[in-house]
């Protein structure tokens, strides 16, 4: 039997206060709660709550049959726990059924990947230690990186720290001519099996669902089926990878959203050889048939499907660079503060509202963005972390004074 992979990324940042630079020194509380509450609350409200009760009500209904998986960032559970419990507890009722699978990821969301493997260790072993802690004790088996970015070696250190598949892109100008629906090998340990996204047919319901000018307005499920079913027989797995708010935040319940993944599982039961597994049942029942070679990082994001999005600007890189300098002096202090912040620090998010990209993309950035320009968002960011960089030499300096 063939099968439909369905992942959820589930990640909300803390949003960073507007700081000013008389600010530095003087405040050293970073974080807008008021605004990070309201927003998990209103997210809870359209997308968290009733998502996951229809995929519960789907679960049960199908006795088993019907399977989903989640990354739940790690900034996300925190603030669940903090500001909405009910979601943290609804989710815990999905993994309960044991037709729901957990995902491994960076702690804050982060880029640490890309920079630092004993930052990026330290990142996944703490989301892992809080998802065991959340959820009695859970331990993922297979790992999606901070928006879906990988490379040939990102996945060796992941095969390293003994995941058995990671999840990424299939992106065109990796496959070539190749089909994302097939599961695949790191090139460098062939241990690691990875799972393709299939942009096309995810982004169908992620971001064309509601689109009026899109030539196949409306996506029923009548007409989904038809197209998986127009697949060749070898192609064995789709991976419908996406936003958790794609339900009833971004696809708002008007459109009927709710109601196209309603009825989905019956139309592929009904009219289809597909069914639905899990990563983790897709990388152990899944025989790969090639290695995938990418030696340059890829990820999920714009038209491009690279880092772009988080380091493609001087703004960007420079604010990237300032901070993972910090990194082994951050180390060396047991103090809490300055360890919470230096990991809600790391989040891609900053990053991401300082780009400057146009086009087909620029409208993407500036709805995620709360700040009016790009440029707010750096001088933002640089501000804070001006006054984190005190904070930490502070620290240095007593440490320094009590060894003396």
């Amino acid at each position: 039997m063939r099968t439909i992979c369905f992942y959820f990324q589930v990640h909300q940042p803390l949003r960073i206060k507007p700081y000013r630079f008389f600010d530095i020194g003087a405040d050293h509380y970073y974080w807008d709660d008021y605004s990070n509450k309201s927003i998990i609350r209103k997210v809870a409200q359209k997308c968290y709550l009733p998502m996951n009760a229809l995929l519960l009500d789907l679960i049960h209904h199908y006795n088993g049959k019907f399977k989903v998986a989640f990354s739940i960032s790690g900034v996300c559970l925190d603030q669940f726990e903090s500001y909405a419990p009910d979601v943290l507890e609804s989710f815990k009722r999905l993994v309960d059924t044991g037709h729901v699978e957990l995902l491994n990821e960076t702690d804050a969301h982060s880029l640490s990947s890309l920079i630092s493997k004993t930052e990026f260790q330290r990142m996944v072993n703490l989301h892992r230690d809080k998802i065991k802690k959340h959820f009695n004790g859970y331990e993922p088996k297979v790992f999606r990186n901070t928006e879906l970015i990988y490379s040939d070696k990102i996945g060796a250190m992941i095969a390293e720290m003994g995941f058995e598949g990671m999840l990424t892109e299939g992106a065109k100008h990796i496959l070539g001519w190749k089909s994302p629906n097939f599961v695949y090998e790191n090139s460098i340990d062939p241990k690691l099996k990875i799972l393709l996204r299939n942009f096309q047919l995810s982004d169908d319901i992620a971001f064309r669902f509601s689109n009026r000018t899109w030539s196949d307005y409306p996506l029923t499920t009548e007409k989904f089926v038809t197209w998986i079913n127009a697949f060749p027989k070898e192609q064995q797995v789709l991976n419908l990878f996406m936003d958790y708010e794609t339900f009833g935040e971004h696809q708002w319940a008007e459109t009927g959203i709710f109601e196209f993944m309603k009825a989905l599982p019956n139309a592929v039961f009904k009219y289809t050889d597909f069914g639905f597994s899990t990563p983790t049942g897709v990388v152990r029942e899944g025989t790969p048939v090639a290695k995938i070679n990418v030696p340059i990082p890829i990820s999920w994001a714009d038209e491009e499907r690279d880092l772009t999005a988080w380091l493609g600007n001087d703004l960007q890189n420079e604010a990237f660079t300032k901070l993972y300098e910090m990194e082994s002096r951050v180390a060396k202090i047991e103090d809490p503060d300055i360890q919470r912040d230096w990991n809600y620090l790391q989040t891609s998010d900053h990053f991401y509202y300082m780009c400057t990209k146009f086009f087909s993309d620029g409208a993407v950035h500036s709805y995620f963005s709360h700040y009016d320009t790009p440029y707010d968002a750096f001088i933002n960011y640089m501000n804070v972390l001006s006054d984190f960089i005190l904070r930490v030499k502070r620290k240095e300096e007593e440490t320094t004074v009590i060894s003396d």
